[in-house]
């Protein structure tokens, strides 16, 4: 089976077809903004313009603006294609990134979030979330970060917060799709965890 993974919920942009467990084309960018300019032209780039059997997108936390870019870009294909679209988590993803690099480890995950916030979310050594995503000021963050291994690109300076710990340093990104492995699919709605600080007109 064909699938296409697209990934805008950070400041990386990418994509990537997997036929069954191999990935055979992909393209990734550290961006920051534009992810609307720079998806289409990067799946037209792909085999047969990134046709698949199934399509899995980022639905965050992440970048409110990236996560709506790319689950609305995977729903119009899919809708197309007429194929089924999964969602999955950037905060899981990098866990399982992490999980990867050093092995069957307890992780904590945190991202970049708005206002100088973190997305935080803590795993146990088999990945499983111990508790749901949050968005927390960076020194409610370290104070409830327990795990040695930190990932995500605030992964730096939340063990310097800490004053102990191994830090990587990484952004969500579609080629490490399959690390996810076993774990449910989500259903294909952005996974905000704060508000949007746009308000919609007239809104109370």
């Amino acid at each position: 089976m064909r699938r296409l993974v697209i990934d805008t919920a950070s400041r990386a942009c990418s994509v990537a077809l997997f036929e069954g467990l191999e990935c055979v084309a992909a393209f990734h960018e550290v961006i920051g903004r534009g992810h609307a300019e720079r998806l289409v032209p990067m799946i037209a780039q792909l085999p047969d313009r990134g046709l698949a059997d199934c399509i899995s997108v980022n639905v965050g936390p992440g970048s409110f603006t990236g996560i709506r870019v790319g689950i609305s870009a995977a729903k119009a294909l899919a809708l197309a294609w007429n194929v089924p679209c999964e969602g999955y988590s950037s905060l899981g993803l990098l866990a399982a990134f992490a999980r990867d690099k050093v092995g069957d480890n307890p992780v904590d995950v945190a991202i970049q979030g708005g206002h100088g916030e973190y997305y935080f979310q803590p795993f146990d050594a088999h990945g499983n979330a111990l508790q749901p995503a949050q968005s927390l000021e960076p020194e409610a963050a370290a104070q409830i970060s327990r795990a040695d291994i930190v990932v995500g690109d605030a992964a730096d300076a939340l063990v310097g917060m800490k004053g102990h710990g191994t830090a990587i340093d990484a952004l969500p990104d579609a080629r490490k799709w399959l690390l996810i492995g076993s774990v449910a699919p989500l259903a294909a709605t952005a996974a905000y965890v704060r508000p949007p600080d746009a308000k919609l007109p007239g809104a109370r």
